[in-house]
């Protein structure tokens, strides 16, 4: 038998359908493979078999060969073998061969179109293309394969002929055309696609060739959608969507003109019952993805409004419940639905998801401009109609915006909170569950505005955890849970007995595990709120909790867990003594689910680690000696491992791939442990709050944790990167503890003399700023956000001599922050100018930048005058009226940080730029721009005294409207008349003799006791004081007044503190 016909035949064991027959063809095959001749074999075997099967076996095993044996063969050889391929292609019948014999001839165009460019190695095979796919060449079959060809070498091509790409976008238009067929349309768009996944990302300095030569193409690419769409073709109809995704991640400004057309088709799809939901699901991700990376060009597109409506009409005709998203990720809930009959257990994204997902994605990244308004305008609409469907849909929405538009939407709470609140009190049961989850959210995202409401919110939550519907109930526990976290005792106290009763009998009688999870998720938020009144439920509930946390069942590990948060939350607000009865039971329960492989289990055992840390401090640092070791081993583990490719799994005869010759390493890919991510931030909270609280301890594990931190920073996840940010400047704390007795004593601005920190803390200060640096000109705003408030809390623990190294370098980088030139601000929109400031919502992260300027004015005192030109010349745009009210407020604190600690070195600045900042302020239509700018207005006068007293008649009667403000609207309107307190409290203070105090003394005398800003208790009893020592008429007149304000500041429950209470004590008795 020859060759020829003995690898014929072994190809033929290889098509049947027995494993052994395959694996001993496949064995003998092998060597014979590794003879170069086996070229010529394989090819004469495609010519002449008559068995289809045997052709398409040897196309694969050709593909798997030819190219070791290809880059040894002479000039001839490998001519004859091209120009065989070529052959094959032109005659071959069988489309599933012709596929196979493209492979090999792309895995040929990859070793030669690389190693001569632009083809020249192969023209023929460019010739071939260009006859078959030319939309004169009646033959189908022809064409199709011309495309399949380009799909094939996309890479090559991509990579080596970049010439040539903006002539092959006509062909690809010339398939896209109505009456092409079927299956060339298919094809040509599969290799559309292709390309411009890989060209849609332009080199620096070449041209755009997708906006020139490729977006203009869209019109037709979703006509033929369209067409595909409508005659039932969904695999064509995806494809389309997988190009438009690409294209809406293209920085080409050539893309923006077609964004109607695109969003048209998207929504088309998205409504489209007919689709797949999958498919549905890729519609969306377009306009979604849209949004996140051409913010800007979409929102002026005038798309906003049908996208809007649409999202809304699919969760309106929907029956499936809107306050789903709560519970999708919560597997105690999924298996819940599991145990319940004529549920449907399909988990693909359905109508309400995909809606309430785009949504939320158009509220975080459009400017709020463009998104706000339609949204909340049909919000109310669908509020009042007949309609429970409606009214779910309205109510929902208006939670799915909630983090997206916080900002608004803290404007005009009151307006929203009277909707929610008549919603939650709706007839039908899925309009008060979409209000119980509309209330998380404003919990979550409205801090701290939501908390004026709590005398509203908790009667009404606590009314529904007795609703008759489980998941009204659960999504209740959702409330109370985010509303509790920053709510204060008052708040929570009339209602304290009856709720922990409710939740812990919720708790026992529960039968759905999703349900005991919020329910103790809820006590976790009202011990919180609750602080020491919690004390007298610590032992019922922690009994309830510890009977949790013996589970052993792996579907109860989530619960289990959930206890043990609550265990740590309970010791945080009941403080050491009262927990410590409960400090060994939760530690041993802590450290057990160390040992199990749950990575649930893990987060929770960090989370309690640093919050018993945090409560019992010194007293925690017994078992660190156990812990660091483990938490530094979790840091340091890589979150990723190789794994086999999808197409390597599935690929045929494996066995006879080059595998003896070749690197291996192509059929891998790095595959991300997502759940490990939370493990490791939590493990670097753990040891930043061990650092923190366990003093003088925890310096021998300064170094190694210092190691894992470092390399933390440099982790690819931004998340990771973040948490290394906040956790780095705890390792100062333990060389502070040792070396300084918890405190270094600096002076401002004092570098003359020696460092007074010791060797280590300086060392250990230099590393942590060292890389805290690096971290602000990281690409993810929270990171650098982080890096601030680090390099902020280093300087002001150790003083200059810590800045004083990286001083002009972390000037220069906050100078760049605050001038929107950091890398994290870099335009997504590259191609557009830069935005109107009535497109530039709030970063919060510049609050930390900005502290961080308020940060080198205490620490670097007259040394940083040179530089107050400059950056109050950036910092002033920010206080535009056309910016959002958050960076009016930001920035006027920002200006009262700098008065309060330069002093008269802002002298020059006075004028022209202080005053009218202020002034300015006073008449902002946002009462917390009003309250930071009598803040400042209050610290230029104390820090400039006799310099500003003639301005001080213009500042009276600018500030005295401030003294109007309705103080029960929200903390921001009191703590707006504090501060207006305060700062006429200064000037009186300052110079008494140019106050008109027989005017003003009545206005502060009304507004105290201080409703808010408690920081200024201070200052205004300070002038009383200071007023009533110097027997000032008209304090000696307001006595009485007096009298009445001292003794409601000295009662037991106010907010003075003690010091303060003794000198005004003292002064009653003289009263």
């Amino acid at each position: 038998m020859t060759d020829i016909a003995l690898i014929s035949q072994l190809l033929g064991a290889l098509t049947q359908p027995n494993t052994e027959t395959i694996r001993v063809a496949e064995l003998a095959l092998k060597p014979m493979l590794k003879d170069p001749r086996s070229v010529a074999s394989l090819l004469t075997v495609l010519k002449t078999t008559e068995q289809p099967s045997i052709r398409h076996v040897a196309a694969v095993v050709l593909r798997k060969r030819v190219a070791s044996h290809f880059k040894m063969f002479d000039a001839g050889t490998k001519m004859y073998v091209k120009n065989e391929i070529l052959d094959i292609l032109r005659t071959e019948p069988e489309r599933t061969v012709r596929h196979g014999v493209a492979a090999v001839a792309a895995e040929l165009a990859t070793i030669e179109i690389g190693s001569a460019g632009g083809g020249g190695n192969w023209p023929e095979l460019f010739q071939f293309i260009s006859v078959a796919a030319n939309p004169s060449n009646p033959n189908a079959d022809a064409r199709e394969l011309g495309f399949f060809l380009l799909s094939e070498m996309t890479e090559s091509i991509a990579e080596n002929m970049k010439d040539q790409l903006p002539g092959m976008a006509q062909l690809y238009a010339s398939a896209l055309t109505l009456d092409t067929p079927d299956k060339v349309q298919q094809t040509a768009l599969r290799a559309l696609g292709s390309i411009i996944a890989y060209i849609s990302e332009p080199d620096e300095g070449s041209s755009d060739i997708v906006g020139t030569h490729y977006a203009p193409l869209i019109p037709s690419l979703l006509a033929v959608a369209n067409q595909c769409r409508n005659r039932g073709d969904e695999e064509t109809v995806n494809m389309a969507l997988d190009v438009l995704y690409d294209l809406a991640y293209s920085p080409s400004g050539g893309v923006a003109p077609h964004i109607p057309l695109i969003v048209q088709f998207a929504l088309s799809c998205l409504v489209d019952e007919n689709l797949d939901n999958g498919v549905r699901d890729s519609a969306a991700l377009v306009i979604a993805t849209l949004a996140e990376a051409k913010p800007k060009t979409l929102g002026k597109s005038g798309c906003i409004d049908a996208i809007v409506e649409t999202l809304f009409n699919l969760i309106e005709n929907s029956d499936e419940s809107a306050a789903g998203a709560l519970f999708e990720s919560n597997p105690a809930w999924n298996e819940d639905d599991e145990n319940e009959e004529d549920v449907d257990l399909d988990d693909s994204p359905t109508a309400t998801s995909m809606a309430q997902g785009t949504l939320d994605m158009l509220a975080c990244e459009l400017p709020k401009k463009y998104i706000f308004g339609p949204v909340v305008s049909r919000c109310v609409a669908r509020l009042s109609s007949p309609h429970a469907n409606h009214r779910k849909a309205g109510i929902a929405c208006l939670g799915v915006i909630a983090e997206g538009c916080a900002e608004p939407l803290r404007e005009y709470l009151p307006d929203v909170m009277a909707h929610v609140f008549s919603a939650a009190a709706d007839s039908d049961a899925q309009v008060r569950e979409c209000a119980c989850f509309c209330l998380g959210q404003l919990s979550e995202h409205c801090q701290p505005e939501i908390l004026s409401y709590s005398s509203q919110i908790l009667p009404i939550v606590f009314a529904l955890l007795d609703d008759t519907n489980a998941q009204v109930q659960t999504t209740s526990c959702y409330v109370l849970e985010m509303f509790c976290e920053r709510l204060e005792p008052a708040g929570v106290r009339p209602l304290l007995d009856p709720l922990v009763r409710k939740l812990a009998a919720m708790l026992e009688g529960a039968t759905k595990r999703s349900v005991q999870e919020m329910a103790v998720a809820a006590l976790a938020a009202t011990a919180v709120a609750a602080e020491d009144e919690f004390i007298p439920y610590i032992s019922g509930v922690a009994n309830l909790m510890l009977k949790l946390m013996t589970l052993r069942e792996e579907k109860m590990y989530t619960l289990r867990g959930r206890a043990l948060e609550c265990m740590g939350h309970i010791a945080i607000a009941v403080g050491k003594e009262p927990f410590r009865p409960y400090f060994t039971a939760t530690m041993q329960c802590a450290c057990e689910g160390l040992q199990w492989e749950s990575t649930d289990l893990h987060e929770f055992a960090y989370a309690v680690f640093a919050n018993l840390s945090k409560v019992m401090g010194p007293d925690f640092s017994p078992i660190l000696g156990e812990l660091v070791p483990h938490l530094v081993k979790v840091i340091a583990t890589d979150e990723g491992q190789l794994e086999t490719t999808e197409e390597e799994k599935e690929s045929q005869f494996n066995l006879l791939d080059d595998s003896d010759e070749e690197d291996e390493a192509s059929n891998y890919v790095f595959n991300v442990r997502t759940a490990l991510f939370e493990s490791k931030k939590g493990a670097i909270t753990a040891i930043g709050e061990m650092a923190s609280y366990c003093g003088a301890s925890y310096v021998p594990y300064i170094e190694v944790s210092m190691q894992v931190l470092q390399n933390a920073c440099k982790n690819w996840h931004p998340m990771i990167r973040c948490q290394a940010a906040e956790a780095l400047p705890c390792m100062v704390i333990p060389t502070i503890a040792a070396n300084h007795d918890g405190e270094i004593s600096w002076e401002k601005g004092d570098i003359s003399g020696p460092s007074p920190m010791s060797v280590q803390t300086s060392a250990v200060a230099e590393a942590v700023l060292t890389e805290l640096l690096s971290l602000m000109d990281d690409d993810s705003k929270d990171t650098v956000g982080k890096a601030c408030e680090g390099v902020q809390r280093v300087i002001e623990l150790c003083g200059p001599h810590a800045l004083l190294p990286i001083a002009n370098e972390c000037l220069q980088k906050t100078f760049d922050l605050l001038s929107r030139k950091g890398r994290c601000q870099e335009s997504e929109d590259g191609y557009e100018e830069d935005a109107p400031d009535d497109e530039q919502d709030h970063d919060s992260f510049m609050t930390s930048v900005c502290d961080l300027v308020g940060s080198f004015c205490r620490v670097m005192g007259d040394h940083f005058v040179q530089y107050i030109p400059q950056f109050l010349r950036v910092i002033c745009t920010y206080i535009k009226s056309s910016r959002p009210p958050s960076d009016r407020s930001m920035a006027m604190g920002c200006l009262g940080e700098i008065a309060q600690e330069m002093g008269s070195a802002i002298a020059d600045q006075w004028q022209p730029v202080f005053l009218p900042a202020i002034l300015a302020g006073f008449v902002d239509e946002d009462d917390n721009v009003k309250r930071n700018s009598a803040f400042a207005a209050g610290m230029c006068c104390e820090g400039l005294g006799g310099q500003i007293t003639s301005y001080y008649p213009q500042i009276l009667q600018a500030i005295s409207p401030l003294f109007l403000v309705d103080t029960t609207k929200s903390d921001y309107s009191a703590a707006c008349v504090d501060n207006a307190a305060a700062a006429v409290s200064r000037m009186i203070l300052t110079s008494p003799e140019h106050v008109p105090i027989s005017q003003v003394l009545p206005f502060v005398l009304r507004s105290l006791p201080l409703k808010s800003d408690f920081t200024e208790n201070e200052t205004v009893y300070r002038c009383l004081l200071t007023l009533l020592e110097i027997d000032h008429p008209d304090a000696v007149s307001s006595k009485t007044d007096i009298r009445r304000i001292f003794q409601d500041a000295c009662a037991e429950d106010s907010k003075v503190d003690e010091d303060l209470k003794r000198k005004l004590a003292s002064a009653l008795s003289l009263l």
